[in-house]
């Protein structure tokens, strides 16, 4: 199985008039996404915003569905929750990451914006291969703030519709882009 790790990234994005700010999260992207990662063998999936009183929020939801009333309820849901990691910014994602014994992993933003010398799916889909541990970052609000783009060792091209527009909805652009590297 490939090395995928995910960084839903609260912090720093992009506000809507291009400033960096910090995000809320919103609770059907945690379970959505936890619930995606885990069908697509996702190894971790990592909510990250500095904001302790968001990531108190999602620790008590986390709870609730890993140990609490919840994972009687709903085993599948618990399942999802186990891959799901709280952390303050990418530098503790990345140290628990190497901490874990999985190694520094490989950067790879996204955005719905086209950039300069992005992977094509094809090739990403080949690196895979190398057993390294890639983390994938997604961006929320309007995306990942350039700072994050600096840190990346790649950009995986966009996912892009037929037309003009692009503004998918982070969860659903999480969908496809682990569609397209891991579906059957």
């Amino acid at each position: 199985m490939p090395n995928i790790h995910l960084a839903l990234m609260h912090y720093p994005v992009l506000g809507k008039r291009g400033e960096e700010i910090a995000a809320a999260i919103t609770n059907l992207d945690v379970h959505d996404i936890a619930r995606t990662a885990r069908t697509y063998a996702v190894k971790a999936v990592y909510i990250v915003t500095p904001l302790t009183d968001q990531l108190e929020m999602v620790d008590k939801i986390r709870r609730y569905w890993i140990s609490g009333a919840g994972s009687v309820y709903n085993p599948k849901r618990k399942e999802a929750f186990s891959i799901l990691h709280l952390r303050d910014s990418l530098d503790a994602v990345t140290a628990d990451m190497e901490r874990d014994g999985r190694g520094a992993p490989a950067l790879v933003a996204t955005s719905a914006r086209g950039r300069d010398g992005v992977l094509p799916f094809e090739r990403f889909k080949s690196m895979l291969a190398d057993g390294r541990p890639y983390l994938l970052l997604f961006g929320t609000a309007w995306g990942l703030s350039e700072t994050v783009f600096q840190r990346a060792d790649y950009t995986l091209a966009p996912v892009a519709g037929p037309g003009a527009y692009n503004h998918l909805p982070v969860r659903a652009a999480v969908a496809v882009v682990l569609d397209r590297l891991q579906g059957r």
